[in-house]
């Protein structure tokens, strides 16, 4: 499954992956409000092929719907992680791609005409090539790529749907105590992306995380009509936290005189998270972030967590996504 549903921007879902006990955080194109697709599309050939927007070459290839997802995997989520997890995360990624292709009903990429999706992490799911994942895997690449591969397959056609319609599958790294509620974060409801408790990702790198940022790099990135160090010197305190999502991230933040929402300054100061606590040591604010990503849909480690107790492929996306279905492309 980061920049991460009214315009057509997500997060995400969603990063590349730094080092390879990292799961990459895709910053996803948020889901418009206006539902796509249709029941009806969901009976074409699971074979059909996608339309891919590689942003790289910029230009458009078209691959095997199930290739293209084996490379998704691949660069959404470590290839260590166990094989139920690799399954979920293929059945979330299939998911994303069937919603935003045309053969599907999907409204493809206005921003690139003729393509259903885009490799660019910052508007989609991240992928990688076979060439791309040999030179980042070395010679682990074809014990790697097996296992991708049969976690895709043992899955082949799969997809979630909700009242028969392929759902926004969206999916982040990692949501510390609750993810998210797409309400929450992106200000309109989804019935299937809602908060819901996560105790299975504390094995995350990235569960809980410092970053300190001096009140002039504040001044900085935030604006100097923002009055941080001003309100430092009158001992009025530079910060306060004014309220909380029902899920525990920032909804509101004052900074010196200005009061921001907890993404505003997620984005501005490059946080991992929205769930975040502040310090203040002397001449800089310590940010103590807990998730990684936006936190709403599929927890990546969450998922391996789920794993490693013995659920399978479809407890954990049942579990991540409230009320969905499990359905095959092919309508079989």
């Amino acid at each position: 499954m980061k920049k991460v549903l009214a315009a057509t921007a997500i997060l995400v879902l969603v990063m590349v992956i730094a080092i390879p006990a990292l799961v990459v955080c895709s910053i996803i194109q948020v889901p418009s409000q206006r539902e796509t697709g249709s029941r009806a599309a969901l009976e074409t050939d699971k074979d059909s092929t996608i339309k891919v927007y590689m942003a790289n070459t910029q230009k458009i290839a078209e691959l095997k719907l199930e290739e293209y997802i084996k490379g998704v995997v691949a660069a959404e989520m470590p290839a260590q992680f166990e094989l139920e997890a690799l399954k979920a995360q293929a059945v979330a990624a299939r998911t994303y791609a069937v919603k935003h292709m045309a053969v599907f009903g999907g409204a493809g990429l206005a921003e690139h005409p003729g393509a259903d999706i885009t490799t660019d992490s910052k508007e989609g799911q991240a992928w990688l090539s076979e060439s791309e994942l040999k030179s980042k895997w070395g010679g682990s690449f074809e014990a790697n790529f097996e296992k991708i591969s049969e976690a895709v397959d043992g899955t082949r056609g799969l997809i979630l749907t909700y009242n028969g319609e392929p759902i926004q599958a969206v999916f982040h790294s990692t949501s510390g105590e609750r993810t998210a509620s797409a309400k929450e974060v992106w200000g309109f409801d989804y019935p299937y992306l809602q908060s819901v408790a996560c105790k299975f990702d504390k094995a995350s790198p990235r569960y809980s995380q410092d970053a300190d940022v001096s009140l002039a790099q504040l001044e900085s990135k935030l604006g100097s009509e923002t009055g941080v160090m001003a309100a430092m010197q009158s001992g009025a305190g530079a910060v306060q936290i004014v309220d909380r999502t029902s899920s525990g991230r920032v909804d509101k933040v004052r900074i010196g005189s200005k009061v921001f929402t907890g993404s505003e300054v997620r984005e501005k100061l490059a946080l991992k998270s929205t769930n975040f606590s502040i310090e203040q040591q002397g001449e800089k604010l310590v940010f103590k972030t807990i998730g990684y990503g936006h936190g709403v849909g599929l927890c990546q480690y969450g998922a391996n967590g789920m794993a490693k107790e013995g659920k399978d492929f479809r407890q954990i996306v049942t579990y991540y996504y409230t009320g969905v279905a499990i359905k095959n492309i092919a309508g079989n």
